[in-house]
């Protein structure tokens, strides 16, 4: 005999749905259009964290899908609520991170009206997600919510967006719950795995490029021990260095922003490229330039978890349906015939990458971002999680830090400014016991700076480092380049980040010479409090390699 089910409102089906599927955190800003669902999640085992902004809200979920490969889940309100959450909408789908959002829509009674608020969220969110659907029925909840999570992981993972009508909250329902959700994974077939062998066994320079989501700890170990056995050169592709040891000695480097030359033109000489997970977006392909579309000179092999990704841009010579944990673990027990000049190739290719990231390069001014981070990477524990947005100053970053463990690396390949506040929020919540940075730009950071409060509201210890040259960085470089000396619109006024900490109640410091700067981050520690150092960086360092009256001088010199 059946057991009757146990009436309960929509509201608590959803929440309990959550539950079942393994959802620890969720992130929001409250919303009248959902209060049933705030309601119920205070009598359940999922801590609530309240943020001052529908984009941190967001970010913060996307953070922990990118971190977990779980769908990470934030709740916000209509119209205005909704569409402030959307710069965590696109970074999720141009990261391929799994992530769900749900969003107040009002009355079913009074759809179509324009009422208050009233939002068409298919129309809205139609281009950036998986899947945006409405629940008009409550007794569909539990169906819907599990299919949300299986379109958010499944192939290539994304964002899924479901709008919730205030009026069906509240009601009662009597329906099942769905069993909890389990990840499709695809393996590659033997026909494809014995054609990749062949490839390879023909190969004289051949390069592993790694990229994308669906990885594992596991599959990170697996591919350094294939290149370990094999001597096959690794690289791997924008913000995806955690993917692999950089002081592993396959490792090539990263095919990102202001990548090594050296590794450029080896990626260009390849006689195969095997993408692993990545889509070779315009970033790691250096603006589409690294092989030929749409067909490739170079015979490219191309792992990819979403079918409708093979062959979108590049025609592969081997295309692999496959999510990168099941191909990494079908290429360990692949039999590889190895050829002693890929040995020779990985060792010239790891030698180049330590000579270009060593040591940090001469910079204007008495901050060195460079020395910075070449500090940080060797004073701050293996497992610290790093967390940034977009701007020039990343460019110190890829270039001298380095992410020895897996996912310690939380930034946007979307390179969404605003990222790096609250991602480093989340990652505190989901391992309170870690180090966790945040590094900024003074642009990048007052996009989000609000979320700091919630730093202290939750008492969580993040380091924020703010690196303030007075300016939006990265467009003016772009500015002198093409109108060398008409500056326009990107001067910025900023404040005193110290007193901004401190006015939070966290801790606060200013750093005007790069010998400061270990002294600062000891007492940031020992402070205990979510806190801010506050870098005054020369406008004229405006990269690792080059200076802003540097460019502007090459640019007039042309004009």
């Amino acid at each position: 005999m059946h057991q009757p089910l146990k009436s309960r409102t929509a509201a608590e089906a959803l929440v309990d749905q959550l539950v079942i599927n393994g959802v620890e955190h969720v992130f929001c800003v409250p919303g009248e259009s959902f209060l049933p669902v705030l309601n119920a999640l205070r009598d359940r085992d999922i801590t609530i964290t309240v943020c001052r902004h529908e984009g941190g809200a967001a970010m913060m979920a996307e953070a922990i899908g990118k971190a977990t490969g779980q769908p990470g889940v934030c709740f916000v309100t209509r119209g205005p609520g909704a569409t402030n959450a959307s710069a965590g909408i696109h970074v999720a789908r141009q990261d391929s991170t799994p992530m769900i959002m749900f969003v107040g829509q009002v009355e079913r009674g009074v759809k179509e009206r324009e009422a208050f608020q009233e939002l068409d969220y298919r129309a809205v969110f139609g281009s950036m997600t998986k899947w945006t659907t409405e629940i008009d029925d409550p007794e569909r909840v539990t169906e819907l919510v599990s299919r949300a999570f299986y379109t958010a992981t499944s192939g290539r993972p994304g964002p899924v967006v479901i709008a919730l009508p205030k009026d069906v909250l509240s009601e009662r329902v009597s329906v099942a719950n769905a069993p909890a959700f389990k990840q499709v994974e695809t393996s590659p077939g033997e026909e494809e795995m014995a054609e990749l062998a062949a490839l390879l066994a023909t190969a004289e320079r051949p390069l592993i490029v790694l990229g994308g989501s669906r990885w594992s700890l596991t599959a990170r170990e697996q591919i350094e021990q294939i290149a370990t056995r094999t001597g096959l050169p690794v690289a791997t592709s924008y913000r995806r260095g955690t993917l692999f040891d950089p002081l592993h000695p396959r490792y090539a480097g990263d095919l990102g922003l202001g990548p090594n030359p050296k590794l450029v033109a080896r990626a260009k000489a390849a006689d195969l490229l095997v993408l692993v997970g990545g889509r070779l977006g315009e970033i790691p392909s250096q603006g589409y330039a690294l092989l030929d579309s749409p067909a490739p000179l170079t015979r490219l092999v191309h792992i990819h978890p979403g079918a409708e990704e093979l062959g979108r841009v590049y025609r592969p010579q081997l295309a692999i349906h496959a999510s990168p944990a099941r191909f990494v673990a079908a290429l360990a027990r692949l039999d590889i015939a190895t050829n002693p000049s890929w040995r020779e190739a990985a060792d010239a290719a790891h030698a180049d990458y330590l000579a270009w990231t060593e040591t940090a390069t001469p910079q204007p001014g008495d901050v060195n971002l460079g020395e910075v981070m070449t500090w940080l990477r060797d004073n701050v524990p293996a497992d610290t999680i790093l967390c940034n947005g977009a701007g020039n100053y990343a460019s110190w970053i890829h270039r001298f830090y380095r992410f020895r463990n897996y996912m310690t690396h939380i930034a946007p390949t979307s390179a969404s400014m605003g990222y790096g506040m609250p991602a480093a929020i989340a990652m505190q919540r989901l391992h309170p016991e870690r180090l966790v940075l945040s590094v900024n730009g003074d642009g990048d950071f007052l996009m989000s700076g609000q979320e700091f409060a919630i730093a202290v509201q939750y008492s969580l210890p993040i380091i924020v480092v703010v690196c303030d040259n007075g300016m939006y960085g990265t467009i003016r470089m772009h500015q002198e380049r093409e109108f060398p000396g008409r500056v326009a619109a990107t001067e910025l006024h900023n404040p005193d980040f110290a007193a901004y900490a401190r006015a939070f109640g966290g801790f606060g410091a200013n750093v005007e010479r790069t010998a400061d700067f270990p002294a600062a981050f000891a007492a940031a520690r020992e402070s205990g409090l979510p806190s801010i150092i506050h870098l005054k960086i020369d406008a004229d360092a405006i990269l690792p390699g080059a200076t802003l009256s540097g460019i502007r001088k090459t640019a007039l010199e042309k004009a």
